[in-house]
C-alpha cells in the first residue's frame, strides 16, 4: 500500500539561521494505514493480530522527506507519532543559534508521549534526518487504545524509562568520559556487518557533524578521534559514512 504524501496541507517555515524546512501539517491525512505499520511497532507486538489490525484502523500513514520539520518547540502536539522508516532527530535549539541533538529515534520508537502524558508543549524539535514514514495516531484514540489495551500503556511508560536512562548515562559521560572514549561507546552500539575476513563494517546512520553534536562535541574533535583510531590500526575509514571495524577487542576496551 502506497503511503499518501500530506503535499496539499504541508506548508514552508523559515527556521532558526537560513536554512528553509518544510512544515507537515499531520492532522488532515485521513487514509487508513495497513497493519505492517502496527505490528512492527514495539508498542504493540503484545496485542493479537486481530487487535493490530483493529490499532491500524486509527493509525494515519505519513511520508517525511529529509530535512522536513515533524514539530517545533511550543508547537500544540495532539498525536503520537511512531517512526515506521527513516530516522528522526530530537534536538534543542541554543540562544546562539547552535542545535543541539538529544536522541535519534530508529524504527519503532515515538514522540508525542510527552504531551499526551501531562499536556504540555515541547521545547525541542523534531525533524526527519532522512526520508522515512510514520505511524501517526491522536492523543483521544491513544486514551482509548489503553483502556483496551493496557499493555499500550506499559510499554509506552517502558519506553519513556529507556529514554530516561540514556539520557542519564550520556550526561554521565559528557562530564567522565572522553570524547574519544563516548565515540567508541557510540561505534560500539551500531550495527555491524561481518566480512568473510573476520572484520566488521558498520555505515554510520547520521552525519559525522549530527555525530558531534549527539556526542556533545565539535566536528572538529570527532574528526581528530576518528584519525586516531585509523591511525591505531582499530578501525578504517571508507568515505564520509563507512568504517571498518579492525581490532574489535581494543574498540571495546575503550568504551569501558
Amino acid at each position: 500500500m502506497s503511503i499518501p504524501v500530506p503535499t496539499a496541507s504541508s506548508s514552508w517555515r523559515r527556521s532558526l539561521g537560513r536554512k528553509v524546512c518544510r512544515v507537515l501539517e499531520i492532522t488532515d491525512v485521513t487514509e487508513p494505514s495497513d497493519d505492517l505499520c502496527v505490528a512492527r511497532v514495539p508498542l504493540f507486538q503484545a496485542l493479537t493480530h486481530e487487535e493490530q489490525v483493529a490499532v491500524a484502523g486509527l493509525a494515519r500513514p505519513v511520508r517525511v522527506a529529509r530535512g522536513d520539520r515533524i514539530y517545533s518547540a511550543g508547537d500544540d502536539v495532539s498525536q503520537l507519532m511512531v517512526v515506521h522508516t527513516g530516522l528522526l532527530k530530537i534536538s534543542r535549539i541554543s540562544v546562539d543559534g547552535q542545535e543541539q541533538i538529544i536522541r535519534v529515534l530508529e524504527p519503532g520508537e515515538f514522540v508525542g508521549e510527552s504531551a499526551f502524558l501531562n499536556g504540555g508543549r515541547p521545547d525541542h524539535y523534531a525533524t526527519a534526518l532522512e526520508a522515512g514514514s510514520m505511524c501517526v495516531f491522536r492523543h483521544q484514540d491513544v486514551g482509548q487504545l489503553i483502556t483496551r489495551h493496557p499493555s499500550i500503556g506499559l510499554r509506552m511508560l517502558q519506553g519513556v524509562s529507556r529514554r530516561l536512562e540514556q539520557t542519564e548515562e550520556r550526561l554521565a559521560a559528557a562530564t567522565s568520559v572522553e570524547v574519544g572514549g563516548r565515540l567508541a561507546r557510540y561505534l560500539v552500539d551500531l550495527p555491524a556487518h561481518h566480512e568473510p575476513d573476520g572484520a566488521m563494517t558498520l555505515r554510520l546512520p547520521l552525519a559525522k557533524k549530527d555525530i558531534a553534536s549527539l556526542l556533545d562535541t565539535t566536528p572538529e574533535s570527532l574528526s581528530r578521534q576518528l584519525r586516531r583510531l585509523q591511525d591505531a590500526g582499530v578501525i578504517e575509514q571508507h568515505g564520509p559514512r563507512t568504517v571498518r571495524l579492525l581490532d574489535l577487542d581494543r574498540l571495546l576496551s575503550l568504551a569501558d
